[in-house]
């Protein structure tokens, strides 16, 4: 009995901390965002789906940021090929834990 409470809380801590690693916000470096316009064509495309919380859109550093909702993910494919289908080439992508609001307020200090 002892051994099943060690593999039962063994298994809760692996399951709590795999989602603790999770990203809450994916960085894309996209090639050809030069305008107001194509930023605003990403950032419409990307709020449509499910996951998506917020989306930053930065033409000087040619970034889109997505902050996704709790426990949601998007794979780099779906992610290029919604880039993609907007007319722009994905050239990094970048996941991280560092909030969206936080990667806000660092590129408007930049300025």
């Amino acid at each position: 009995m002892r051994s099943v409470k060690r593999l039962f809380a063994v298994l809760l801590l692996c399951g709590f901390s795999g989602a603790a690693l999770a990203a809450s916000t994916i960085k894309l470096d996209v090639e050809g965002l030069v305008c107001a316009f194509c930023g605003s064509a990403i950032e419409k495309k990307l709020k449509t789906r499910a996951e998506v919380q917020d989306v930053l859109v930065s033409l000087e550093r040619r970034l889109v940021a997505i902050g996704l909702k709790p426990g949601a993910d998007i794979s780099d494919e779906v992610l290029k090929a919604e880039i993609n289908d907007a007319g722009y080439r994905v050239k990094a992508i970048e996941r991280t834990d560092q909030p969206l609001s936080d990667l806000r307020a660092g590129l408007e200090s930049r300025k």
